[in-house]
């Protein structure tokens, strides 16, 4: 009987210590070449690294940190992973980081304000830095979070802590300016969450453009900012006998057109739909969406730039405005006014708010 033949034997990994013997020198010397190289002579880091190439040596990641004080990791918060108007912001960001040699680690809060907190806590103790996308939590909430940890908001502005937002001004004077165009006197804003930083500026941005160009405005909702809460919003914004509609953002502008098509009311021949953000869908839906683009990517750049920056103690480089501007994209469901509608205005229902903003005389 032959003896079968015997399995090959994996190679041991390499150790410091095997480095520091080819290089000749200690393995304290070793570790401050990788870690601090400025600590040690050029020409003798120059022979720790052509031994560590030459060995295959791997530092150990969770002793490097360590000894370093670091992790090499960054947190991401979003609202919603689901909704597609987030996942090129993360897409960019964890680019952008690993580039410069970070691990990302992605938390989502389901449009949660507890969830928010307790993530960003959880998150504060583990990484380097922490990078949150849209955030619902007061400016109190920022700043304790913001003392634990390196902290940069986009897609909010805040007073004390590095943030980065866009400019919705030009897209919605834009979409107001169109919607007048095009005969439109009186029109609605399904409005998102209660405590949406990006709501209450849009609310605003709507209420002052309309007012100049004397259009009167309804503001309905709260709607959550997902299909269902557009599918809602449609029958009381069909009440206001309104024109155009303004939606909060897309998702909820495909609900609205959804219900819309369901009562047997034509887009744009009957009333018209503006949405915002500018997702994929945006174009694939019948009509294809008029919304207003948002410049998602420029912002993840510029946040993740600002982060990495405070990380290494350089100052932050911001993007310059127009990268930042909002703007318009006509498509097919906005057209001219149709005859004023008698439909008779109800009251709101289910925890719906209503205000209007109407021209002075």
């Amino acid at each position: 009987m032959t003896d079968a033949p015997e399995s090959p034997v994996a190679p041991r990994p390499s150790t410091i210590h095997a480095v520091a013997a080819l290089a000749g020198v200690s393995p304290s010397t070793v570790s401050r070449a990788l870690n601090s190289p400025d600590m040690v002579r050029q020409a003798t880091r120059q022979r720790v690294l052509a031994s560590v190439e030459r060995l295959g040596y791997q530092p150990n990641r969770a002793a490097r940190s360590l000894v370093l004080g670091r992790t090499a990791t960054l947190g991401l918060i979003v609202p919603d992973i689901a909704n597609p108007f987030y996942a090129p912001f993360v897409k960019v960001v964890h680019s952008h980081v690993r580039e410069a040699e970070y691990a990302l680690f992605l938390g989502d809060t389901d449009e949660d304000l507890a969830t928010e907190v307790a993530l960003a806590r959880a998150m504060a103790r583990q990484v380097d830095g922490l990078l949150l996308c849209s955030p619902r939590m007061p400016g109190a909430r920022l700043r304790s979070i913001a003392a634990t940890v390196p902290l940069v908001v986009a897609n909010r502005l805040s007073r004390t802590v590095p943030s980065i937002a866009m400019d919705f001004g030009p897209g919605i004077g834009q979409a107001v300016m169109h919607v007048h165009a095009l005969g439109h006197r009186h029109c609605v804003f399904l409005s998102g969450p209660r405590d949406s930083w990006s709501n209450q500026q849009r609310s605003r941005t709507f209420a002052s453009a309309c007012h100049r160009l004397g259009i009167e405005l309804t503001v309905l909702g709260p709607y959550e900012p997902f299909f269902g809460g557009g599918y809602r919003g449609a029958d009381e914004a069909l009440a206001t006998g309104a024109t155009a509609m303004f939606a909060y953002n897309d998702l909820v502008a495909l609900g609205v057109m959804s219900r819309l098509a369901a009562r047997g009311v034509r887009v744009p021949e009957e009333i018209s739909v503006i949405g915002f953000d500018d997702i994929p869908m945006a174009s694939m839906t019948s009509p294809p969406l008029t919304t207003v683009v948002m410049p998602i990517a420029a912002v993840a750049k510029a946040s993740a730039s600002i982060l990495l920056s405070l990380l290494a103690g350089t100052v932050p480089r911001r993007p310059a405005g127009k990268e930042l501007a909002t703007r318009l994209v006509i498509r097919d469901t906005t057209g001219t006014a149709a005859v004023p509608s008698t439909r008779s205005v109800v009251p709101g229902r289910g925890g719906t708010e209503r205000g209007t903003a109407r021209p002075r005389s």
